[in-house]
This record gives C-alpha cells, sequence and structure tokens, in this order.
C-alpha cells in the first residue's frame, strides 16, 4: 500500500522562531508544504483568524486539520511519523 503524501500548508511570518522550527522538523521527514507567510498576505492572515481564532503563528494545515503552535506530538499524529 503506498501512503498518500499529506496536504501541509504552514502559515508564518518573517521573524517567527517557531515557524523555522517547524519548517525544519517539516523538511527533516521530507514532507512537503506549501509555505503562507501572514505578514506578506493580509487577506491568508483574515483567513487563518476565521479558521482558529487565533492570530499566533506558526499554524499547519495538515489535510485541513489545523494544528496551532509547533505542536509536535499532534503533528506527528497526522503525518504518522513515528
Amino acid at each position: 500500500m503506498v501512503k498518500k503524501t499529506p496536504k501541509v500548508v504552514i502559515f508564518t511570518t518573517s521573524s517567527c522562531p517557531w515557524c523555522r522550527k517547524a519548517k525544519e522538523y517539516l523538511k527533516a521527514h521530507k514532507i512537503p508544504f506549501k509555505e503562507v507567510n501572514v505578514q506578506r498576505n493580509p487577506s491568508a492572515a483574515r483567513d487563518l483568524v476565521r479558521m482558529t481564532g487565533q492570530t499566533g503563528v506558526p499554524v499547519l494545515l495538515i489535510n485541513n486539520r489545523p494544528v496551532v503552535g509547533f505542536n509536535k506530538p499532534m503533528i506527528d499524529r497526522l503525518l504518522g511519523i513515528k
């Protein structure tokens, strides 16, 4: 059985250290992702608040499930990382 690649979008800002950690973590596990910088994209920032009620980053959307913050146990569970 071939494992389906998860769809991952990460909402970040340029100065966020946790955003960098989350991106490094995804890269280390060879998980492809799309990055959306909410500083440069105000409409994405509004979408993020609507979706999560949060203004903080990082927020990862893993197969459309939001994970607020660099919550490694939740990220691992949703991505199937052991």
